[in-house]
C-alpha cells in the first residue's frame, strides 16, 4: 500500500476519533479543565507556603513559576489517558474486528487514535498556559526556547500517547484502561514538577532524580526561564524516545496479535 493510502487512511480514522470525542464531550472535557483545576488549586491554596520554601519571600509568584512546567507534563499524562480508554472502548465493542478485515492500511486505526489525541493534548496546554499567563505566569523565553519547547512538548505527548494506546490494547476492559495509566498522573507528583527533589527524604529524592518526568520537567523549566538546559536535556529526549520506540513496538505486537474482544 502506498504512501498515499496510509495518508488517506490515517486521516478519516482521526476524523473518527474527533467526532468521537465531540460526541463524548466528557472525555474531552476532562483532559482540558483537570490540569487548570490543579494549577489554580495548587497557586492559590498551596503556593504561598512552598513558594516561600523555594526562595526567602518567594510566595505565590515564585511558586507559579516553578509549578507550571510540572503542570504541562501533568496536563499530557491526563490526555494519554483519554485514549487508553478510547482504545479499550474499540477493542470491547468489536469495530477493530471490522477494521481488520477491510482493506486499509492496518496501522491506520493507531495513528488515528493517536494523531487525535496530539490534537486534544496541545488544546489542554493551550488553555493551561493561557490561564497560567493569566495569574501570573511570566515566561522569559526567547524564539528558540519556544521552539525547543513546542519540540519537547510534543515529543513527551507522542512517547506517552503511544504507551497509553498500547495500556488500552492490553486492558480487558474499559474499566481496566481507565485505571491502568494511573501512574501516569503519580510521576510528575514523585519529581520535580511541584517540589524541588532536594526537600525529599533520600530513598524518595533517588526516585525523583532517575524517573523520566524529573529531567523532562527541569529542561522545560529551564527553557522557558532562559537559562541553561545541560544534561538534563539530553537524558529527556533519550527518555522520550526510549519510551515512544518500546510503546510504538509493543502496542503494534498487541494490536497485530491480540483478536478484538
Amino acid at each position: 500500500m502506498t504512501g498515499a493510502y496510509a495518508v488517506r487512511d490515517s486521516a478519516t480514522m482521526l476524523r473518527r476519533n474527533l467526532l468521537h470525542l465531540r460526541r463524548y464531550p466528557g472525555l474531552s472535557l476532562f483532559p482540558l479543565l483537570m490540569p487548570v483545576v490543579f494549577l489554580l488549586l495548587f497557586v492559590y491554596v498551596f503556593g504561598g507556603t512552598l513558594g516561600n520554601g523555594l526562595e526567602v519571600g518567594g510566595g505565590r509568584d515564585a511558586y507559579v513559576e516553578f509549578v507550571t512546567p510540572g503542570m504541562l507534563m501533568f496536563a499530557i499524562a491526563g490526555a494519554a489517558n483519554i485514549v487508553a480508554i478510547s482504545v479499550a472502548m474499540d477493542m470491547t465493542k468489536g469495530i477493530i474486528a471490522r477494521f481488520k478485515t477491510m482493506r486499509i492500511w492496518r496501522p491506520s486505526v493507531l495513528a488515528g487514535h493517536v494523531l487525535g489525541n496530539l490534537v486534544l493534548t496541545a488544546l489542554s496546554l493551550v488553555v493551561l498556559m493561557a490561564v497560567a499567563l493569566a495569574i501570573g505566569y511570566r515566561p522569559t523565553a526567547g524564539l528558540v526556547e519556544w521552539l525547543a519547547v513546542v519540540g519537547l512538548l510534543l515529543l513527551v505527548a507522542i512517547a506517552l500517547t503511544w504507551l497509553a494506546v498500547a495500556l488500552g490494547l492490553l486492558a480487558k476492559s474499559v474499566e481496566t484502561a481507565s485505571n491502568t495509566p494511573m501512574f501516569l498522573f503519580l510521576l510528575p507528583f514523585l519529581g520535580s514538577g511541584f517540589v524541588p527533589t532536594e526537600s525529599m527524604p533520600a530513598g524518595l529524592r533517588w526516585f525523583a532524580d532517575n524517573q523520566p518526568f524529573t529531567p523532562i520537567t527541569d529542561t522545560l523549566r529551564d527553557l522557558l526561564g532562559h537559562e541553561h538546559v545541560g544534561g538534563a536535556g539530553i537524558a529527556a529526549i533519550a527518555w522520550c524516545l526510549a519510551i515512544a520506540a518500546a510503546s510504538f513496538a509493543w502496542a503494534r505486537y498487541l494490536y497485530d496479535r491480540r483478536p478484538a474482544r
